[in-house]
C-alpha cells in the first residue's frame, strides 16, 4: 500500500508528512475459509468414517482440515455467531450453542482433532484463571452475568495466547 498524506499541509515548503499504513492482520490461509460450516447433511451423517476415509483417498470425497487451537477458537467463535450462543444446553432445540456445543460440532465434524481441542480448552481455562475465575469454561459460559460479548472476548483473548505460544 502507498503512504497515506496526513496533517495540515506546511507553511513553507512543499514537504508533507507521510505514515505507511499499519500492517495487515495475520492472513488465514485460504484453506481454512470456512470458519462456521454447515452442519452435515442426513447422507452425510450415515456414512461411516472409515468409507468417508476411503472415499477421501480415492478423491471423491474431501474431510475437512483440522485447525490448530489458536484457529479452532477463532471458529468457535464463528459458529457462536452464525448459530447463536447459549447458556445451560450444548444444544438448545432452537440450534444455538454453548462453547462446549460449539467444540463439539467443530470436532464432530472434523474441523478439530482431539488433541487441538484439549490444548484450545486449557488455553481458555488459563485465560479464565488470568481472569479471576477458577472453574470449569462450560461452568462459567452458564453464569447468568455472561454476554456473548464477553464470551466472545474471553475466547479471543486465549486465541492470542495460543498464537503467541505458536499453537
Amino acid at each position: 500500500m502507498a503512504p497515506t498524506t496526513t496533517g495540515p499541509a506546511p507553511k513553507s515548503g512543499s514537504f508533507t508528512r507521510t505514515t505507511t499504513p499499519p500492517a495487515p492482520p495475520t492472513v488465514i490461509p485460504p484453506a481454512l475459509e470456512i470458519w462456521a460450516p454447515d452442519p452435515p447433511t442426513w447422507s452425510q451423517r450415515m456414512i461411516p468414517k472409515g468409507i468417508r476415509s476411503a472415499m477421501a483417498d480415492l478423491g471423491l470425497w474431501q474431510e475437512p482440515r483440522p485447525l490448530k487451537p489458536s484457529f479452532h477458537m477463532v471458529q468457535v467463535i464463528e459458529v457462536l455467531t452464525r448459530y447463536g450462543w447459549c447458556q445451560t444446553f450444548d444444544f438448545s432445540p432452537t440450534g444455538r450453542m454453548c462453547i462446549r456445543g460449539a467444540q463439539t460440532f467443530l470436532e464432530s465434524t472434523g474441523h478439530v482433532t482431539t488433541i487441538d481441542r484439549g490444548k484450545a480448552v486449557n488455553y481458555l481455562q488459563s485465560q479464565l484463571a488470568r481472569q479471576g475465575f477458577n472453574m470449569r469454561f462450560w461452568e462459567w459460559n452458564d453464569l447468568s452475568s455472561n454476554t456473548f460479548q464477553g464470551v466472545e472476548a474471553t475466547i479471543s483473548a486465549a486465541s492470542d495466547m495460543a498464537r503467541k505460544n505458536g499453537d
